[in-house]
C-alpha cells in the first residue's frame, strides 16, 4: 500500500498535517525529533567509546616469561 505514494502523495500528507497542527506544533515536533536524534546518536558514540580493546595477540611473552 504504501509503495506507491511518490513525492505529489508526500507533499498531499504534509499540507494536510500543516493544516491539522499547524506551523508551530509541527515545528516543535521536528526540532524534539532532531533532539531525540541528536541525543541518540551521543549515546552510540558513547556505548562505542566504552567497548574494551581487544585482548593482546597470544604469541607475545608476558611479564618477561620466555
Amino acid at each position: 500500500m504504501l509503495n506507491n505514494i511518490g513525492l505529489p502523495g508526500l507533499l498531499l500528507i504534509v499540507v494536510v498535517t500543516l493544516l491539522l497542527f499547524g506551523r508551530g506544533k509541527v515545528g516543535a515536533l521536528m526540532g524534539e525529533v532532531g533532539t531525540g536524534l541528536a541525543a541518540f546518536r551521543k549515546g552510540l558514540r558513547e556505548e562505542t567509546d566504552d567497548t574494551p580493546a581487544p585482548p593482546a595477540a597470544r604469541g607475545r611473552p608476558e611479564d618477561g616469561q620466555a
